[in-house]
């Protein structure tokens, strides 16, 4: 692949004109800032480099102490990085990761898992030179266990022949990863997910922990694609309060002259919005025109994948059809199971002066949803009293609804659910999509005979009487639709560039065209869809969605795309948290779990005790 940076060699280049220009940036009371950003930002880091000796030249002075003494935080953090050569960049963010209190051992991952071969040479030969002493022993020095040997063998370029064993599973590990080539190592993990129905993150994830369990996932996703490794580095950097400057840049400098243009892409594939737009709103001042340098552009507009992030894709949604993903529930089935006992415990609970909240929590969180029916039972059988009457007469509030929801069966709660989004002033949209395009072929049938039998009108009718447009058609046809099997639809013998051609038609056609597609397949077919879509149009789905269509319509159209992530988009909406946590507490919640902690570098558990009263959702076994 050729250059795709965003910084290229200035064209008519001198070196003594540009010392020259940054010594008068320099000069008398004050500093052209300016002049010294455009001009730094506008030369290669070869190009940088004879500035440095044209300035020592020219004025007998180095110019780093000049711009260390002239500039101040991270503008000249900044500045004073770009001035320095790749390899020795490097070697001060690794010395300054292991020197000090504490080691950063998110900075000694990124750098030494992301390096090629020379880059990790020149590097170590940085680092001798730069601080006397050889950075394998440094290293060594500042961590220990399985983390330690991988750190080493990455450091000892080990990415060909030779093997080490030292007795125990995570060797595998080490061993694999560190001594075979990239192209060998992508036909191992799809070789390997073909087999086990499960990709080696997975597998990493479930078997390794802490810093190790970091790294070993780091060489995995370079391996698999660099720029996407660096685009969720760089998310991660800026999300929620504060920015990880030096995480920022680090990525910023090293790859704006190797795979800039690439990691933009990604970066939007994967969270709907520009590298470009996250720098611009979370840094200021110099700071940040020097970092929209180096970015080089705004992708908002795009809509077209480079050429990297469309192979990307195109291999994402191929794993996704391929995969079989294991679900993993946080509520099971209580072992040694008594309705009857269960009955008389609640109703003791709730009998006399006050409730006794935590018998009720116990009993309902560690029953599954077949057996809190059989108690409804036998609560009904055993003392002729209504169980959810006395439960919703003894509690209050997000309490009484939440366990409430526990207590009726799926079908009840999402047709419930669906009622509460449509029922008084106004309509939940987002309520409406998150249920309709979430939901099984299976689970959408018992959800309408269960809304038909609870409210005596069918929730087609409801959807249609309480929406209206192409947001009202979408509603509908997912209702439809998702009452015939999914086994009716094949992926083979439809048109997969139906979609591809939509997106030369004008916007009413193209909605028609992608809710007959979008809205009338199985999640199997629109896998491959999907996948044909990146091959035929070189565009990104989501993206085409959010430029070409508005409102709730696009809403509802990029919810059934995004149907396929593991990742609740859970917040402080009451409503929405108490739908989802137990809509998913016995499907997925354990993935869902998973995928919130790498999205947002907090527990689900975490974030819901800052958000929540936390007794409320201990129940589900979020820990």
């Amino acid at each position: 692949m050729g250059f795709r940076g965003t910084v290229t060699d200035a064209p008519d280049f001198d070196a003594s004109a540009d010392a020259e220009t940054l010594y008068n940036a320099m000069k008398g009371i004050g500093s052209d800032k300016e002049a010294i950003l455009d001009l730094v930002t506008g030369r290669s880091s070869a190009q940088r480099q004879e500035i440095v000796q044209a300035y020592k030249s020219s004025y007998g002075k180095d110019l780093i102490d000049d711009l260390k003494y002239e500039l101040t935080g991270n503008f000249e953090r900044l500045i004073v990085s770009l001035m320095r050569p790749q390899a020795y960049h490097d070697a001060k963010e690794i010395h300054d990761a292991i020197k000090g209190a504490g080691t950063d051992e998110k900075c000694l991952i990124e750098v030494l898992a992301s390096r090629n071969n020379q880059q990790i040479h020149d590097l170590v030969e940085a680092y001798k030179d730069a601080y006397g002493s050889d950075i394998e022993e440094d290293v060594t020095g500042e961590t220990s266990g399985h983390f330690n040997k991988m750190l080493v063998v990455l450091l000892q370029v080990l990415f060909a022949a030779g093997e080490e064993q030292w007795g125990t599973e995570e060797s595998i590990f080490i061993m694999l990863l560190g001594n075979r080539s990239f192209n060998h190592l992508q036909m191992v993990f799809d070789k390997y997910q073909e087999i086990a129905e499960k990709s080696v993150e997975d597998s990493i994830k479930s078997e390794l922990s802490g810093d190790f369990e970091r790294l070993m996932l780091a060489v995995v996703q370079c391996i698999r694609s660099v720029p996407m490794y660096f685009a969720k580095r760089l998310y991660k950097s800026m999300k929620g309060l504060g920015t990880q400057d030096n995480t920022l840049i680090r990525i910023m400098i090293c790859r704006s002259e190797i795979d800039m243009l690439d990691i933009r892409e990604c970066f939007r594939m994967c969270y709907e919005k520009s590298l470009y737009n996250m720098i611009k709103e979370d840094t200021s001042g110099d700071y940040k025109r020097t970092l929209l340098a180096l970015c080089g552009g705004d992708d908002d507009l795009a809509g077209e994948f480079f050429p990297e992030a469309a192979q990307l894709a195109y291999k994402m949604w191929e794993t996704s059809a391929m995969t079989k993903v294991q679900l993993r529930p946080t509520i099971r089935p209580a072992s040694d199971f008594d309705p009857a006992d269960d009955a008389q415990n609640l109703r003791k609970a709730m009998k006399g002066f006050g409730t006794d909240e935590d018998v009720i929590i116990d009993i309902v969180a560690n029953r599954s949803n077949e057996q809190r029916q059989e108690i409804r039972q036998a609560f009904k059988s055993i003392l002729g009293r209504d169980l959810m009457k006395d439960l919703k007469s003894e509690l209050s509030k997000n309490l009484e609804r939440l366990i409430i929801g526990l207590m009726l069966t799926p079908a009840e709660f999402d047709a419930k659910m669906m009622r509460k989004a449509m029922e008084g002033a106004g309509t939940d949209e987002h309520a409406l999509i998150e249920i309709l395009v979430t939901r099984s072929n299976e689970e959408i049938h018992a959800m309408n005979a269960a809304y038909q039998d609870g409210y005596k009108k069918s929730m087609e009718e409801a959807i249609q009487s309480d929406t209206s447009g192409r947001f009202s058609q979408i509603l509908t046809s997912l209702v439809q639709v998702t009452s015939v099997p999914s086994y009716i639809y094949k992926t083979k013998g439809h048109n997969m560039a139906e979609l591809a051609d939509a997106c030369n038609e004008d916007s009413d056609d193209m909605e028609i065209k992608f809710m007959s597609i979008l809205c009338t397949r199985s999640f199997p077919h629109l896998r491959r869809v999907f996948q044909e879509f990146v091959r035929c149009s070189n565009k990104d789905i989501e993206q085409i969605i959010k430029q070409e269509m508005s409102g709730d319509v696009k809403q509802a159209m990029y919810g059934i795309g995004k149907a396929f992530d593991w990742m609740a988009c859970i917040g402080t909406d009451d409503r929405a948290l108490i739908r989802i946590m137990v809509s998913r507490s016995e499907v997925d919640l354990f993935n869902i779990r998973k995928e919130f902690k790498e999205t947002h570098d907090c527990s689900l558990h975490e974030f819901i005790q800052v958000e929540t009263m936390v007794v409320s959702f201990h129940i589900l076994h979020v820990e």
